[in-house]
Formats: structure tokens, sequence, C-alpha cells
């Protein structure tokens, strides 16, 4: 199912291998996808330098294009500096130079002859300038020469002065801005050739990734940049300090390409297993390096979440792991519903602090989450949560055991023979594979079944594969299984061992001959985990005349569970039921478990509890070397 909210909630026990079989199914439902899954970069953003452009790019695609950008940086950093070297660039700047310097004299010269007009002479150098009266012959007055002048002479002269600094000033002016035009016409000259250098390389780049906008807008900011910053690729002296500093030289990092995630070496659909899904291993992060005493990042530290590998395939997570990590449930949610993934600072975005960071443009979602966990854990989710009814629609139940079918053996032995090369064991023979089947029999508690609990069956095939080497023989066989089977038992019977230490030396009271009435042996079942088995418990009844009807001992005496208690009350009306139709029960029965110091539960006694009874109702005796359970 392709709709976004159709994720997947795989149920069942850890026993059954559920992560394990849950990847086998999932990489099998994903060879018949035939979408390739993309590559996604991110690159500077040369609008807003704070959020980073993301990319999508056809498969491999990525690489190549990172490489592509490396190159263009290195053949820029080559061919600019050799623009400001070349004949072309030296002529065309020496004409404008010229044209400066001609224009500029112009104007000089025109200052000169409206001076000399006015009989002054004009002085120039490199304090600036100015004009002094001449006299007849052309040599400038002195203060003294013009003291001695007619009041009207000097008077003549200080008005020509006045209008001659106008000219001056006006001269000045148009000089500036000549400057300011050849400095002008010098940067467009800069920037004409350096458009033209950038242009022919990244034109290639423009006809190899015609398809993609993105990536065509993206080389037009870089063309726009490069020019921008033209200075950058030239020469720079070297540092008169003998220990230069970190950007001194300029880095060009923002023509470089992040590979956000790299799908060239994928093959087929991805299906990623996180197995810590915390908020960044799962979304991704903004990494950030310390440099004299301040932290600082760039686009190039954006680093890619398993969410985002996992992009146009599965991601399988286990649900107790991800709802013990903080925030990732509430923001895996997030991103399913809205269909895009961001990568945030966590203290953001839950409003924690609200400092300057990169924002990265977000990431179309296209995925599948497939989680898996125990069947209590779904109900609670279901039932509390309503998201997660919304976005997690499928469930799939595993069982803990399926029919012993001919259809169901043949997966059997396949999975087998998987286990065998995964871990590079011996070959099995046939009668090891029987062993193997009847042991999961055995296990599933019946003939007609096969038990699912694989990592069982698999930690026995490795443990068989030892005895196997330790025999020197050509493969795993039956003796190898059965010595693999009866070793683990010895491993884990301490307890039953300790049992029938007590049970051989009277320490518990078990009567295994003769007749006795009102009395039995229950057979109670011990679930270790990893070991299973029966303890005897001798269970007697003695009836009396009273009202009281069935007195359970361990109920009085505070051991007895609710189910226990249950199936005593059962038994009770089951009593009445068959013996008071039509009189009152005139009974005082007494129930009890000999020798038990803790909680009695589950209903599996009432069976010998009321064989005991009906027993001691009946003066019937029960042979002792029967045990009775279930």
């Amino acid at each position: 199912v392709r709709h976004p909210d159709f994720n997947v909630y795989v149920a069942g026990t850890k026993e059954t291998g559920l992560l394990e079989l849950a990847e086998m199914l999932v990489k099998k439902a994903a060879l018949s996808i035939t979408k390739t899954p993309s590559d996604w970069v991110y690159c500077f953003n040369f609008k807003n330098p704070d959020s980073p452009i993301a990319i999508e790019l056809p498969k491999g695609k990525g690489l190549e294009f990172k490489a592509d950008m490396g190159q263009l940086v290195d053949n820029l950093k080559l061919q600019i500096p050799q623009i400001f070297e070349s004949e072309t660039y030296v002529s065309r700047k020496e004409e404008v130079i010229r044209d400066f310097n001609k224009a500029r004299n112009e104007v000089f010269e025109d200052l000169d002859q409206k001076a000399r007009a006015n009989g002054f002479i004009l002085q120039a150098d490199q304090t600036g300038m100015m004009v002094i009266p001449a006299k007849e012959d052309g040599t400038p007055f002195t203060p003294e020469d013009i003291q001695k002048l007619p009041e009207e002479k000097q008077e003549e002269l200080k008005k020509k002065s006045e209008y001659l600094h106008r000219e001056m000033g006006n001269a000045m002016r148009r000089i500036h801005h000549l400057e300011q035009d050849v400095r002008k016409k010098l940067k467009d000259l800069d920037r004409e050739l350096v458009a033209q250098t950038a242009q022919r390389f990244i034109k290639e780049l423009r006809e190899k990734y015609h398809y993609n906008e993105a990536i065509l807008e993206y080389l037009d900011g870089v063309e726009r940049d490069v020019v921008k910053n033209m200075d950058a690729f030239r020469p720079r002296p070297q540092p008169s300090t003998p220990f230069p500093f970190p950007g001194m030289e300029p880095t060009f990092t923002q023509y470089d390409v992040n590979l956000f995630v790299d799908n060239s070496e994928t093959e087929g659909t991805p299906v990623v297993i996180e197995t810590n899904p915390s908020y960044t291993n799962l979304f991704g992060t903004v990494e950030r390096k310390a440099q004299f005493g301040a932290l600082f990042t760039d686009f190039t530290m954006i680093k890619a979440g398993s969410i985002h590998k996992a992009n146009g395939g599965f991601l399988i997570v286990k649900i107790l792991d991800i709802l013990k990590r903080p925030f990732s449930y509430e923001a895996l949610k997030r991103a399913i519903k809205e269909r895009r993934v961001e990568i945030e600072d966590i203290g953001e975005q839950f409003g924690l602090f609200t400092t300057k960071a990169l924002k990265p443009q977000a990431i179309p979602l296209d995925i599948k989450i497939v989680l898996v966990g125990d069947p209590l854990i779904y109900q609670m989710l279901y039932n509390l949560d309503e998201d997660f009814r919304e976005i997690f629609k499928i469930k799939a139940h595993m069982d803990i055991h399926v029919d012993r079918e001919e259809e169901r053996i043949k997966e059997f032995c396949q999975g087998l023979y998987d286990v065998v090369k995964r871990h590079e064991l011996m070959d099995m023979h046939s009668s090891a594979v029987a062993r193997l089947i009847e042991y999961s029999s055995e296990i599933a508690g019946s003939k007609d079944k096969l038990s699912l609990k694989v990592k069982d069956l698999e930690d026995l095939v490795i443990e068989s594969d030892f005895w196997a080497r330790s025999d020197n023989a050509p493969s795993i066989r039956s003796e190898h299984v059965e010595r693999a089977i009866e070793k683990r038992k010895y491993r884990n019977s301490l307890y039953e061992d300790h049992l029938k230490e007590y049970l051989e030396k009277g320490k518990i009271k078990v009567e295994t001959t003769g007749y006795e009435v009102g009395q039995i042996n229950g057979l109670a079942v011990y679930d270790l985990g990893d070991y299973t088995f029966g303890k005897p418990s001798r269970i007697t009844a003695t009836i009396s005349l009273g009202k009281e009807g069935v007195v359970n001992i361990e109920r009085e005496a505070e051991l007895s569970g609710n189910i226990h208690t249950k199936g005593v009350m059962i038994l009770s009306g089951y009593l009445r039921s068959m013996f008071a139709k039509d009189t009152p029960l005139t009974l005082t029965a007494t129930l009890c478990f000999e020798q038990s110091y803790g909680l009695v539960d589950g209903d599996s006694a009432s069976g010998a509890e009321l064989f005991a009874l009906l027993s001691a109702l009946a003066n019937v005796p029960i042979h002792q070397g029967k045990a009775c359970t279930g």
C-alpha cells in the first residue's frame, strides 16, 4: 500500500526472532519495488545563507555532482589568476588607464589655460594644486610684491584668484569623477573576463545537469558569487606573521557540495534497521566545530539520520527502543503526518533555547516505517494515542508456532540453511535436521506444531556445530544436536537438580507408592524463562460435617493467587451442583498444598483438587505413583 499512513506494526514475542523475521520479510517485499532511491545533497544558499538548499539527484549522481563542483573550483582557482596576467587583460587595462590619463590631462590643460589667461600660473604636486599670480615675465608674485600693488590691482587679483579657485574645484570634481569612472571600468573589465571564464566552465555543468532545475538555479548563484568574490581567486601575498591564522586564506566552502544521502552503492530499495533510535540518529544533526573558544558550523556539517538513508524504502525500529528515547517518537509521527523531514536542533525545536543556527530545507519523505514490538504495547498505543492508529494502520501479529505441514517444514529447512550460511557452520546431515524438527515440536508443546522461537533454534544449531567440530565430524549429525540439547539442559537445570535432591532425601514429602484417601500429587510447572520443569506437590483434602463448604487454606493464609482462588470457587460450585440440588450441602472440606511456603497461583491444580475431594468423599484411595496437572 503506497499511502503514507499505511505503516506497519509487527507484534510478537522476542523469542520468535521478531526483528530478524521482519527484516527478512521487508527485504523480500522490497525486491518487488522497482523505484530506485534518490541521492540528496545540500548546497550553499546564496540568497539565504542560513537555509542550505536540498537538491534531489538520481542514484549515483550526487557523488558525481560533488566531484564536478570540486573540479570546477580547481579550474577557477587555476584560470582566474591567469586572466589578470594575460596580454588581453593587460592591453585593455592600459587602454582604460590611457583614456583616463588623457582626460585628466585635458582637465589640467584647460585649467592651466584659464589661469594664464587671468595672469596666474598653475602649480600641481602630490599634495594638491594651487594658483599663483604671475608677473608679465612669467615669474610668480611674492607676497611683498603684492603688497606694493595698488589696492585696485590687489582687488582685481583677489577676484581672479577666487574665480580660478572655483574653476580648480570644478576641475578636481571632474578628476574625481574620472577616477571613479576608471575604477568602475577596471572593475567591469575584471568582472567581464572572470564572468567569461566562469561561464565557460559552468556551461559544461549546465549542459550535463540540464534536467534538474534546482541545480541550474544553484549554478546561476555560483556564477554570480564567483564574479562577486573574484578577488578571493587572485594570488595573495604571504602573511608576515610566523603563524598564519585560520581564515586568512579563502576556503571556497560555499562551492562545496554536502553529499547528504549517497545511494550510489545501494542495491534496490533501501531497508535500514535503526538499533539506537535517538533523535539525532533518526533525524540527523548539524554538527559544530570549536575554534578559538567558539562554536561555528556551516552546511557541510549537516549529517543525515537513518530516516534520510531509508527515504524511498523501509525503516525498521523496535518500538520499545524509540519510546525510551526522548522526543524521537513524537518527531517520527510528525514527519510521517507532514510527509517531510526537517533537521532541527532539539533545544530549538522544543523552545528550550533559541540560538541562531542553520535551518536546512526540509526533504520530502516517502518511506514505510515498520515498528517491531510486544502486542501489549500495540494495544496501549492504539487505545491511548490517536495519532498512532491513524498512521500505523497495518498490524502483523506473529504467532509463536505454526502447523507442522509439508510447506512449513520446507521453510523450516530453508531457515536452517540460512543459519548455516550466515554463521559459516558445517553442513547438516538429514538426521540432524530431523532431530531439530522434533525439538521444534517439543518446545511448541505439540507434535502437530513447529515452534517459531527461531533464536533458540539458531543458538542450538551453533552449539551443535561446536560439538561436531569437537568430534572432527564431517557434518552436524543428530547425536551432536542431542548433545547440545542435553548440555543446555544441564546448564539450566540447577533448580531442578536441587529439587530432585530434596525429594530423594525426603525433605519434600511426596509419596510415589501405595494408595491414600484424599491425597494426590499435583504437578506444578516452573518456567524460568530459559528452562521449564515440573515440581510435584502433595495436595490433601479433608472433609467433615459443617456449613463452610470448601475451604482453601492457601487463601486463608493469603498465599493463593486470584486465578487459583477462582479455580477453587468453581470447584465449590461443581460440588453444590452435583450434591446440593435438593438439600443444603452440609460439608466442610479443606484443601491444602503441603510444604508450600510461597504464592500458589494458576488453575491447573483444579483437577487434582477435585480428585482429592472426591476420594475423601467416597473414601476411595488414589494411587500415589501418579501426578496430576492441567
